[in-house]
């Protein structure tokens, strides 16, 4: 039997001698050697400090103060808005009977900017392949769709606690506000209203369901629900008797359904996320969770704020509708995760499916999920708080429209004694 040292001898013999280096003289070998040493050393360091790396890339290294940017939205234009309908002024046959707002999440990494431009590229792609068909798609068939493009905070500002990160998504309300009240003015004419903020978005839209919604009366009643998907929200604000209150049960209307989720299996990032999350504060301010102040979660499979564990045969379906086009009904997977809410955090068992499986590169690991675990829930829960918002006992099928003018002649009618 070969000595394995022996064997391993030969083996780096045969390699230096087919690479050429058995020519190279001692000095040589020895630059050789110090090379190949410095370069694994490198890629080790590298490797251990990528994650800083990323995020000193990202940053802009200008103070919020003395930036400038990008320019404003216009919303009288369509192209300042990610989804609109074809008549957003005029109600068609065929329209579901609500309105949904739609605040998407995060898709500008950062760099130069702060808050970035509407028209970034990598950033429309990304809202247009896989924010909007996985996130705004279960709404799809609640009802009109309106998403403003906005100057959002990059995901760098959400990878600190700086000031300057802190202004950037103060910042981004401020077009969420805007687009909000030109919808309100020019498209709504009083419908009902189902909110949704995901990620960034529900951040947004926690201010803007508190500031400006609950403190119009009639505004708050047509309000059938709202949706912070992904988001860190005190829970005080939505106590029982509060203007909008959190939900308590599926059969509930003008409440509010919010939560951060993450595997069971990583409770160590539940701890990080509470201990890094900013909620608004009395001043709107951003700032860190209150001690004692936990954060809101209802549990999308039951759709209430409980801490009862929901098992997986709730999950009516989760989604990966990634790269498909908007309007497509993505294939459901019933029963993959479980979720229970501990602590103020959502916790979900690991998806069996491997299309479920979060993917991409450095950036990616930070954004929402680029599928939907609860998908089928989201549709069920908006379509039933619908129904009980407007008084009815099923959600409305709209009739499609007549497309082909029928002609009706008179015929005689033949007496028969």
């Amino acid at each position: 039997m070969n000595d394995p040292l022996d064997v391993w001898a030969r083996y780096t013999r045969r390699l230096w001698r087919r690479l050429g280096l058995d020519r190279l003289s001692r000095r040589g070998r020895w630059v050789f050697f110090c090379a190949i040493t410095f370069g694994l050393v490198m890629m080790i360091a590298v490797a251990a400090d990528w994650d800083d790396i990323m995020r000193t890339g990202l940053d802009p290294k200008e103070p919020f103060q003395t930036y400038t940017p990008p320019p404003a939205p216009d919303y009288a234009k369509a192209a300042a808005w990610a989804l609109i309908p074809t008549t957003p002024d005029r109600i068609v046959a065929g329209d579901p009977p609500t309105d949904v707002f739609f605040i998407h999440p995060t898709t500008f990494d950062g760099g130069h900017n702060w808050n970035g431009p509407i028209d970034d590229a990598g950033g429309q792609r990304l809202l247009e392949r896989v924010m909007l068909p996985n996130y705004a798609g279960p709404f799809a068939r609640v009802g009109r769709i309106f998403a403003p493009h906005y100057r959002q905070a990059s995901l760098y500002a959400h990878l600190t606690l700086r000031e300057d990160a802190r202004s950037a998504r103060a910042f981004a309300y401020g077009d969420v506000l805007t687009a909000f009240r030109y919808y309100l003015a020019h498209y709504n004419q009083g419908r009902p209203i189902v909110l949704v903020g995901v990620e960034q978005g529900g951040l947004l839209g926690d201010r803007l369901l508190r500031e400006e919604i609950d403190r119009e009366p009639d505004l708050a009643n047509r309000l059938a629900a709202a949706y912070l998907i992904d988001t860190i929200v005190p829970s005080a604000p939505y106590r029982s008797g509060a203007p909008t209150p959190a939900c308590a049960r599926r059969t509930q209307a003008h409440c509010v359904v919010a939560w951060m989720g993450v595997e069971e299996s990583d409770p160590n990032k539940a701890k990080e996320l509470l201990s890094r999350a900013l909620v608004w504060g009395d001043d709107d301010q951003l700032e860190t969770l209150p001690d004692g102040q936990s954060a809101l979660c209802v549990n999308p499979l039951l759709g209430a704020q409980t801490t009862e564990p929901a098992p997986a045969r709730l999950n009516l379906g989760a989604a990966n509708a990634t790269e498909l086009e908007w309007g497509v009904r993505p294939p459901f997977l019933p029963r993959q995760v479980s979720a229970q809410c501990v602590d103020g955090i959502l916790r979900f068992s690991h998806p069996p499916s491997t299309s479920l499986k979060p993917a991409g590169n450095w950036p990616d690991k930070y954004k929402v999920r680029a599928n939907n675990l609860f998908f089928a829930n989201l549709e069920a829960d908006a379509m039933e708080r619908v129904t009980v918002s407007m008084g009815r006992s099923a959600f409305p099928q709209m009739v499609a429209p007549i497309e082909k003018n029928i002609v009706v002649r008179a015929s005689p009618i033949h007496r028969i004694d």
